[in-house]
């Protein structure tokens, strides 16, 4: 399953009858999707029964698990596993929250399906920016409140009214929890970080129109949804537990909060040793932890994204490669020695002439795009298959 592709939701919805037990209540999906960071809005892993072809990308995982954590909430709070009814049931809850307002361009391409409307529209909640050079710059982020899709879809399937008044409560909970646990410490450069990356994550609420003051405790004390508290308190010991350290206020605030909520001390300790144990086992991926200069980033950025398109656009790679017997030798070479200067513009005239052939490679073809194709020729050897396609769903005999 390529979730970068086309048809990725319909190959998610074939898979997913061999797996309808996976998860057998919320408490049960919530603590799987903690572990692999999806809650802390950092996906590190995938379900179990996801086994992808190629590595994927941070915001993919995050696609992948998004649809999970809506089916199984579905399936458990309705008893159902019609995968139609699911994917009418999640259009009309994102049409509800006013977030399926996809591009005039992805409208054009996404179809009258309902499964590939929701695509764009799951595309669209998981990042950040939309278009490629932003995206380009800040690491292909993805939104960091992605959870809150699946609390509010709980909600929504006992009762559908007001939703979008839950969604903007929550937002605002998040949004001040985040801040008072930001002012309980002493402030560093991941900090900010971390505050920039959830106020772009917002969704419902602007950050400029808010009063950051205790008048959020008399919401937080009147709200009643246990998995929304256990969420809130998971938000804020990441806030704080982010630099390895629980300074003395950081832990009153931490306890505090989870008063509040109506946890006990036990419940507060295991969630901040959740945290502390997922941060020690992700910490040289997590975003937000990274210090990089801008061309490191730029390149490294570059790399996943051109990584992506070469294995979206493998098939017809491999048959235009395989149409040009001197690109193929001279690709061949470079992996034994280094290529002339001449040898060199050989390879970088007949590839871009490929390039031009594939609209969603031309990245290739922009002013620059020429430091790019040490990275594709880098890639070629981890081509996939050409009869290889990941989204296709094979039809019942």
């Amino acid at each position: 399953m390529n979730p970068s592709a086309n048809g990725w939701i319909d190959k998610f919805g074939s898979l997913i009858k061999k797996h309808e037990d996976t998860y057998v209540s919320f408490g049960e999906l919530y603590d799987a999707l903690k572990e692999i960071g999806f809650v802390y809005g950092i996906s590190s892993d995938l379900p179990p029964f996801i086994i992808p072809e190629h590595k994927p990308s941070e915001d993919e995982m995050a696609k992948i698990n998004l649809l999970t954590a809506l089916y199984f909430t579905f399936k458990i709070e309705t008893s159902q596993t019609d995968f139609d009814l699911y994917l009418k049931t999640m259009f009309e809850f994102y049409e509800a929250l006013e977030v399926n307002k996809v591009s005039f361009l992805g409208k054009l391409f996404s179809g009258n399906k309902t499964s590939s409307k929701l695509e764009k529209i799951l595309e669209s909640r998981v990042y950040i920016e939309d278009n490629i050079i932003s995206k380009t710059f800040n690491g292909l982020i993805t939104n960091s409140l992605l959870f809150m899709d699946v609390l509010l879809f709980r909600k929504y399937l006992t009762n559908s009214e007001e939703i979008l008044k839950q969604a903007k409560k929550l937002e605002y909970l998040a949004l001040n929890i985040s801040y008072n646990a930001l002012k309980s410490k002493k402030r560093n450069k991941t900090d900010k970080k971390l505050a920039q990356l959830l106020d772009s994550s917002l969704t419902y609420i602007n950050s400029d129109d808010q009063k950051y003051d205790d008048s959020y405790r008399a919401q937080l004390l009147s709200n009643k949804d246990v998995w929304e508290n256990m969420y809130l308190l998971d938000f804020a010991c990441l806030t704080v537990w982010e630099d390895h350290s629980l300074e003395h206020t950081e832990s009153e605030f931490i306890y505090t909060l989870g008063k509040d909520l109506n946890f006990d001390y036990n419940v507060i300790d295991k969630s901040l040793f959740d945290v502390t144990r997922f941060i020690n086992v992700n910490k040289e991926t997590i975003p937000f932890l990274q210090e990089h200069n801008m061309a490191f980033q730029f390149y490294d950025n570059m790399s996943k994204l051109v990584n992506r398109l070469i294995l979206r656009n493998s098939k017809r790679l491999q048959k235009e490669l395989s149409e040009s017997a001197e690109l193929v030798s001279l690709l061949s070479k470079s992996t034994v020695r280094e290529l002339s200067k001449e040898e060199k513009k050989k390879v970088q005239s007949q590839l871009l002439d490929i390039f031009k052939s594939i609209p969603s490679l031309a990245i290739f073809l922009l002013p620059g795009g020429a430091i790019l194709l040490p990275i594709f020729i880098k890639l070629i050897p981890t081509l996939l298959p050409s009869s290889f396609d990941e989204n296709r769903v094979e039809k019942d005999k």
